[in-house]
């Protein structure tokens, strides 16, 4: 194995292990604030809540992953895990404001919405990447 591999290792295993605990702690955060359960609907085969939920991961993701390539330290990427998560949690709130109800919607199974919605979480997250990057 190339020397340099095994140098780099640590840091990808911290890196990798650190955003999937963000990830993780996201889309409880998520999955408790909604009031709808995703995973039930999307077991059900509700692809509206599948667009829903997999909107707001990626557009976690993106920052993190912007994140992870221009930052210095894992504690700057838990500070700005932290602020992606919040700038997701309060474009679904904006979302629900647009479209009130949502609830009803996600539950009926309307792609529509869920298309919106996940398209605004999308659209929130490449947004926030690149405000990140300094």
């Amino acid at each position: 194995m190339p020397a340099h591999f095994l140098a780099t290792l640590p840091n990808f295993l911290a890196y990798f292990a650190t955003a999937i605990a963000l990830l993780a702690a996201f889309v409880a955060i998520y999955l408790y604030v909604t009031p709808y359960d995703e995973i039930a609907l999307i077991r059900t085969n509700n692809t509206a809540a599948a667009i829903l939920l997999s909107g707001a991961v990626l557009g976690f993701a993106l920052p993190i992953a912007n994140v992870i390539a221009h930052s210095d330290t894992l504690l700057d990427l838990a500070v700005w895990g932290v602020v992606a998560g919040i700038v997701q949690l309060l474009a679904w709130g904006a979302a629900r404001v647009a479209l009130p109800q949502l609830q009803e919607v996600i539950a009926a199974g309307r792609v529509a919405p869920a298309t919106l919605v996940g398209a605004l979480s999308l659209t929130v997250g490449l947004i926030n990447a690149a405000c990140m990057t300094y």
